[in-house]
């Protein structure tokens, strides 16, 4: 459909405003919101993650179509939730305690969400015990932790740990990333996966929930 291609072109060239509008007019044209997600945002998530892989895209560009796809996903979610529809999964994700810096997830938070997945943001400076909590009530397949600086990277071990004191460690699987973080790391601290970068991550969570 038009209406759909367009809100397609409008997250693939990271225009806000055009996508905002293109969504008001599939909407009014009959597209449901779970078929827009389906139709027009994933596929143009994962055409931007592929221009970011052949590195004709960047970073800058990334955040311009995450920007474009959450401008989208603004009008669909409450239509969403009032028609009782369930995203595909469901991802808690946050920077973990002691750090402040965020561009990076919300990155992944923007592309996961423009991906099909439920997103449950829990912020910056996110203590074990939120993590903890966010899962206990939450119930979501994925936990998504973020480190900027070497120095709070052991927060994501203690919220590992704090999964597993709390009974909760089995029922989620564990992503972390970051500048510092590496995947070696990621096995040292008992985590599921590790991805370098926002396209990664969504390629992990689908990986991690097919393998659940």
């Amino acid at each position: 459909m038009v209406n759909s291609q367009e809100l397609y072109e409008a997250i693939v060239n990271g225009n806000a405003k055009s996508a905002h509008a293109a969504t008001q007019a599939a909407l009014a044209s009959g597209i449901a919101p779970m078929a827009l997600i389906a139709e027009s945002m994933i596929p143009a998530m994962d055409e931007v993650g592929k221009l970011f892989e052949a590195e004709e895209y960047f970073v800058p560009e990334l955040l311009l179509a995450g920007r474009a796809m959450k401008s989208a996903m603004e009008i669909l979610r409450p239509l969403i939730a009032a028609s009782g529809e369930k995203m595909s999964a469901k991802v808690v994700i946050g920077t973990v305690k002691g750090d402040l810096h965020d561009i990076g997830k919300n990155l992944v938070a923007s592309m996961l969400e423009g991906s099909g997945f439920e997103v449950i943001d829990l912020g910056i400076d996110v203590a074990p015990e939120k993590f903890v909590a966010a899962v206990s009530e939450q119930e979501p397949q994925i936990v998504c932790m973020s480190a900027l600086l070497t120095v709070t990277m052991p927060s994501m071990k203690a919220t590992i740990n704090a999964l597993q004191a709390a009974g909760l460690r089995n029922k989620v699987k564990v992503m972390i990333g970051g500048a510092p973080v590496t995947v070696q790391y990621a096995q040292e601290i008992g985590a599921d996966g590790y991805s370098e970068n926002a396209n990664g991550a969504v390629a992990l969570v689908r990986t991690l929930i097919a393998a659940a």
